[in-house]
Formats: C-alpha cells, sequence, structure tokens
C-alpha cells in the first residue's frame, strides 16, 4: 500500500501519511503565508477557524507530534511509522491500560485515526476558507456575481460541487444530510466543503428522529445498493460523520483497529471497501478474479439483502464478545429500519451470524469427507443462502488486504460451493461408495493409455477406497504413472511436481515407503526450504507405500515454482526422509535471519478436537503463533501420540496459524478415549510452547546482536 492511500491503514506513517503531521503543517504554513499569522489561534480571528476547530489542530498535533517523539526515542533513529512492535510499548506509556473487553492498544489507535480524521476534516474546512477569501476579493466580485450558482434537485452547483445555501436548509430539513449525498452520488458530483463544514458543525442534527424518518432510510438503502460508486458514496458519508450518526452501531466501530498483522484496514475501513468489492463483482469489473462471484451475484433474489449484510457483517466488532452473535442481533433490529421485510431481516441476521462459516469450512475442513459437504448444506439449508454467503465470503476477505484472497482459497471456495450446490438442489453425496470407487477407476482406465489390464488391476488393488475417492480422475492417473515410474527406477523415493498458476500453488508428489513420523519429516524440510503447506493428503497404500500429495506456496502466497528453490527442496526432501537433515537444527540456524518486527504478537496455543465432524477420523484443530517450523513441530508432536494423519489444512490469519489435522489411530479407528484425546491436547500444546519459548530466545539473542 502506498503512503497516503488511506488514513486507516495499521502501522501507520506519522509524519508522511494521509492525516498525519505534514498534511497538519502544509495547513498551518500555508495560513501563515496568506493571513500573516504566527499561530493557530490568530486563523480564529481571521474568521478561517472557529474556537473549536482551533482547538482540534492543537489537540491533532499535539497528539501526533507526542506519538513521534515516542517513536524516534524507542527506535533511537527519526523513523516515522507507527508499526506493531512500537504500538503497544507507546500505548503503555500513554496510559491506555487494558480494560475488560477493550484492549489499550486498540483504544491508542482508535485515537490515532480519530485524530487523523479531525487533520483531513480541517483540510476541507481550510480549503472552504480560502475559496471564501479568494470570492471576497473585489476584482473577482463582478465575475463571480455572473456566475450564478445552477440549481440542481433543490442544491446548489457552485463551481461544481453541490452546496446548500446555508446552515438552515439542515436545521429546516435534516433529511437533506442523507439527500445531499444521493444527489451527488446520482450526478456524479463532488459536495462543496464549506457544506461538508457546515455538516460538521451541525452534525447533532443526525439524530434519532432522523433515523426514524422513513424517507432517510430510504434514501441510506437507495445509495448502499446504488449501482453507482456506492463505495465513495459511503466513504463521504464516513468522513462528513454522518454514517457514523445516522447508523450509531457503524459509529462505533469508526476507526476500531484489530491489533493484528491479518486486517490492513480499520473496521469501517474493511466494511466500505467489502462494499466496493462487491460492487465491482456486480459490474464484472472483477470477473476474471471471480468468475464464479459474478456469475451467482445476479442468481440473488434481493439485492438490498446481500448489501446490508456486507456492510453488517463486521458491525459488532470490538465489543468483547463474538461479534457475529453480536451483529446478527443489530441486523434483526435495523432491518426493519431500513424497510425490509421480516424474511428479509432474518436473512441478514443468519448472513451475519455465519459470515465466517463458508471460510472455515472450505480452509479448514477435507472437502472430500461426504459429512463436511452435508454438515455445510444442512447449516445453509438453501441455494439462494449458498449464493449469498459465497458472494458476502469473496467480499469480506477481499477486503481485509493485498494478498490476502488468492487462487488456492478461490478454488477451495469453488469446491464446497459445487459440493453444497448439488447437495442442496436434490443430488447426493454417496451413492453407494463402492459404486464410486469402480466409477473412479473406470475414468482412470480410461486415462492409462498403454498399460495392460494386468497393470491397471495391480495398480487399483494398491488403493484404499478413500484414495480413490480423493482425487479427479486426471490426477490419480497423474499419480498412477508416477508410482509406475519409481517401480521401474526402482527407486526409494520418488518426487513429483507441477504448478498450478490459476491456484496459485504448487503440487508436490510423494512416493516413498512409508515409515511412523513421515509426515512430521516431510513437513520439516518444506518449512526450511522456505516452503508454506496450504493442504496435505496422505495415504499409505496396501504395498506400505505412502502416496502423500501437498500443495505449497512461498511466503508471499504464490506458486512455490522457482526451478532453484525446487532443486534446493528436492534435496532437503531426500535428505530428511534418510534421516540425514536435522531439521531442528536447520530451521533455529535460520531462524535470526527472520524479521523481529511482529514479535509483539503472541498466540496461546489451543488445541480443539472434534469427534463429529467427520464419520471416519478425530478432526483435530491447532491454533499457534505462525513460524517456520510450526507445522513440523506439531505434526512431529501428534506421531509420537501415536497418530496417522490422514489430511491436514493449513491456514494462517496474519500471525495465527489454524493447522487442521484428519487422524486415526495405529489400528485405523477414531481417537475416542478421553483420556487418549486428554493427553494428545496436552501434549501438542506442551510442544507449541516449547517451540514459542526456543524461538523467542533466538529471536532476543538476535536483536541483541543487531543492536
Amino acid at each position: 500500500l502506498r503512503m497516503g492511500d488511506s488514513r486507516y491503514v495499521v502501522e501507520p506513517n506519522v509524519k508522511e501519511g494521509k492525516g498525519a503531521l505534514r498534511d497538519l503543517q502544509t495547513l498551518y504554513w500555508i495560513a501563515k503565508y496568506l493571513y500573516r499569522v504566527q499561530d493557530v489561534a490568530e486563523l480564529v480571528d481571521k474568521d478561517v477557524l472557529t474556537a473549536f476547530e482551533a482547538r482540534q489542530f492543537e489537540r491533532a498535533e499535539r497528539f501526533l507530534s507526542t506519538v513521534r517523539c515516542h517513536i524516534h526515542y524507542l527506535t533511537s533513529r527519526p523513523d516515522d511509522r507507527l508499526s506493531f512492535d512500537l504500538q503497544r510499548e507507546i500505548a503503555r506509556r500513554t496510559n491506555y491500560a487494558d480494560r475488560p473487553g477493550s484492549r489499550g492498544v486498540e483504544r491508542f489507535m482508535k485515537h490515532y485515526y480519530l485524530h487523523a480524521k479531525t487533520v483531513g476534516d480541517l483540510t476541507r474546512i481550510f480549503i472552504a476558507a480560502l475559496e471564501a477569501s479568494r470570492r471576497r476579493k473585489p476584482r473577482l466580485a463582478f465575475l463571480l456575481s455572473a456566475l450564478k450558482p445552477r440549481q440542481l434537485e433543490g442544491f446548489k452547483v457552485d463551481g461544481e460541487r453541490l452546496a446548500v445555501g446555508g446552515a438552515d436548509d439542515f436545521v429546516r430539513e435534516p433529511v437533506r444530510f442523507l439527500r445531499l449525498f444521493h444527489v451527488a452520488q446520482e450526478n456524479g458530483i463532488d459536495i462543496h466543503p464549506a457544506t461538508l463544514r457546515l455538516i460538521t458543525q451541525n452534525i447533532k442534527l443526525v439524530d434519532a428522529r432522523l433515523r426514524a424518518d422513513p424517507e432517510a432510510n430510504r434514501l441510506f438503502m437507495t445509495m448502499l445498493t446504488s449501482r453507482k460508486d456506492p463505495e465513495t458514496t459511503l466513504r463521504r458519508l464516513n468522513e462528513a460523520g454522518v454514517f457514523g450518526r445516522f447508523v450509531p452501531d457503524f459509529g462505533r466501530v469508526v476507526a476500531q483497529t484489530q491489533h493484528d498483522m491479518y486486517h490492513t484496514y480499520t473496521v469501517d475501513e474493511h466494511t466500505i471497501r467489502a462494499i466496493g468489492i462487491l460492487s465491482r463483482i456486480e459490474t464484472g469489473d472483477l470477473e476474471d478474479d471471480h468468475p464464479l462471484s459474478t456469475q451467482v451475484v445476479h442468481k440473488v433474489l434481493s439485492r438490498p439483502v446481500l448489501y446490508l449484510a456486507v456492510l453488517l457483517h463486521d458491525i459488532a466488532k470490538g465489543r468483547g464478545g463474538d461479534h457475529s452473535i453480536l451483529g446478527a442481533d443489530v441486523a434483526m433490529q435495523l432491518g426493519p429500519r431500513l424497510g425490509l421485510s421480516d424474511a428479509e431481516t432474518e436473512t441478514v441476521a443468519w448472513l451475519v451470524r455465519h459470515h465466517l462459516a463458508m471460510s472455515a469450512t472450505a480452509f479448514q475442513r477435507d472437502l472430500q469427507d461426504p459429512k463436511t459437504i452435508a454438515d455445510f448444506a444442512a447449516l445453509v439449508q438453501s441455494p439462494e443462502r449458498l449464493r449469498l454467503l459465497l458472494v458476502l465470503t469473496v467480499c469480506d476477505i477481499r477486503a481485509v488486504g493485498p494478498n490476502v484472497f488468492n487462487g488456492w482459497k478461490a478454488a477451495l471456495l469453488r469446491q464446497l460451493y459445487y459440493a453444497a450446490e448439488h447437495l442442496l438442489s436434490g443430488g447426493t453425496l454417496q451413492g453407494g461408495r463402492a459404486e464410486r470407487v469402480k466409477h473412479a477407476q473406470a475414468e482412470v482406465s480410461t486415462l492409462l493409455a498403454g498399460w495392460s489390464d494386468a497393470e491397471k488391476e495391480a495398480h487399483f488393488a494398491r488403493g484404499l477406497p478413500a484414495y480413490w475417492l480423493s482425487f479427479d480422475a486426471p490426477t490419480l492417473a497423474w499419480q498412477a504413472e508416477l508410482v509406475r515410474d519409481a517401480a521401474t527406477a526402482s527407486k526409494p523415493l520418488h518426487i513429483a511436481h507441477r504448478v498450478d498458476p490459476q491456484r496459485a500453488v504448487t503440487e508436490i508428489t510423494v512416493y516413498t515407503l512409508d515409515t511412523h513420523g513421515l509426515f512430521a519429516r516431510l513437513a520439516g524440510a518444506f518449512a526450511v526450504s522456505g516452503a508454506s503447506i496450504v493442504d496435505a493428503k496422505i495415504f499409505t497404500m496396501s504395498d506400505g507405500m505412502a502416496l502423500d500429495t501437498f500443495w505449497i506456496q512461498d511466503f508471499d502466497g504464490m506458486a512455490f515454482d522457482r526451478p532453484e528453490r525446487l532443486q534446493r527442496l528436492w534435496a532437503r526432501l531426500e535428505l530428511a526422509l534418510t534421516n540425514r537433515l536435522d531439521v531442528t537444527a536447520e530451521l533455529e540456524r535460520q531462524r535470526p535471519n527472520y524479521p523481529t518486527r511482529d514479535q509483539v504478537f503472541t498466540v496461546e496455543p489451543r488445541v480443539l478436537i472434534d469427534n463429529a465432524a467427520s464419520n471416519t477420523h478425530t478432526v483435530i484443530e491447532v491454533n499457534g503463533r505462525d513460524r517456520p517450523g510450526f507445522l513440523h513441530t506439531v505434526t512431529r508432536a501428534l506421531t509420537r501420540c501415536n497418530l496417522q494423519i490422514q489430511s491436514a489444512h493449513i491456514t494462517t490469519y496474519g500471525e495465527r496459524a489454524v493447522d487442521v489435522f484428519y487422524v486415526k489411530d495405529l489400528f485405523g479407528l477414531k481417537v475416542v478415549h478421553q483420556g487418549k484425546l486428554d493427553e494428545i491436547r496436552s501434549r501438542v500444546e506442551e510442544a507449541i510452547r516449547a517451540f514459542d519459548s526456543r524461538f523467542g530466545r533466538l529471536q532476543a539473542r538476535s536483536a541483541a546482536v543487531a543492536e
């Protein structure tokens, strides 16, 4: 993100960023030149600022300057970036203490953004005053009087900007607060800064009576669902302070931060960007990125339901409870006020309540497990909800920040959507397991050109039923060729790969003798090679060979495809599988090179075990601090618990890793004994804490050396 694109980035520059000191100082120097003043207070006497606005200027300057001084003191250099590792310490130094349901650092950053917004308000005010002073110059009087402003739907058009006659316009008819922005949106015109100043000065007129006005609510929904750039209009409403006053629940998330490395923007900015993405999906501008969403969005029965759900999906963040549940309550109250029917309101509330369900299922569950699809379809219940939830999910993820959404996530969402759509449309998932295996093998058979019937039968006997139902026919045929090549070469290890640019992943298939702890060793080799595993499927064939498939990316979320990096990966995989690679030592050797800016974040290890998510496997979800070697640490602990990992689904949310494993015991059964489940949970959490402790000591030592 370039400097100045938004004042709501999570690591702002307090000097050069939008709404920062440079903007404030530029205003002052222009004022000093034009009005010959020595301090801000004199601008009140010149009728440039009111006394209240001058106090706002001084408070913003004092706050931003204080923060900048703390940055310089803590870094011992002229650095102006308020980075994650500084935010918490400066919050502590400026007496922002944690409270129940409210973190001190988040309140500190909220005040930062509110001051940055004040700078934006002052900029508009100053421009308005400057224009007004120019109008008063005698040599311009005749010319300006000849240029009489034209009228547009009850408003003046002054210099191609929409304006009101004065504050009395809002006093007499408060609904004009909304109508002004609606007319500007419909006609593609800006709003005059003098009018924006009047809005700021009279914002208290946006009160409960206006919020209950049917016409005001109609105008708001019309702007929200407009096909004419609703993102810009909502941002204007927010900058002017009207949005937060008209929808007080939204006002609570204005400048609300999320102190983590996943979210790039404040909650209000994230929400407004999500609306913009929805609008662009609907117009077809994002069809190349989101072909399925572009297709289904036009099948949605109610546009107001979709737009309001996107607007409200994070409306309850920062309240201390589950924001999805609390947000659904807000939706139930707000829907009728905004003109939605009871049925529409219930749908919006359901979408807000479950807006994370589709991504959690797609990214953290085995989509080849029939129960995953059955449970998700049971939650969704209708094709219409499925369409709405897909588009909401895409908008939400895309609006988190740059590079969060990628081809792999898109592919998983598509896979889940089509599977659930099939079930919700009356299809079945099972259709007879044996019949589906036979059908899969028949499809593969037609692709194995040059294979004799005996070779095919021998290969089909290798794979257990679950294997044949876990891949499409072309992949199964590709793997069959790999197995035959390995047998011909008589090599104990065979590795093949193929790059999938559309899904932004590289698929790695490893064929070798199955041994206890194989997954952990492979995960370690991937980690020391700079590869991130995003998904994995692990199979032991009937002849004792392992056929393991991994989908990997680089640390930037792109396909791991550079030839020299792949060569290093092959070498390390071979070393790991022959027990000649000390993964732990190699990871520790590399760790001092990793950045320490994010070490301020801690994630308490948490292990959740679910025996209801699958009919055939125990599902283990592991949460922890994401860093190189985390997956290796977890899988090694699972191996020491005598578990067989059948599939792994890896997701990261900034600094937090959520790794989900489908496992069985050594007898191929689900783990059901409570004592064993408690042991698994305890041993995995203990392994993560030891890993975090060792990593923290290495980072501290590295930082000390750097100083």
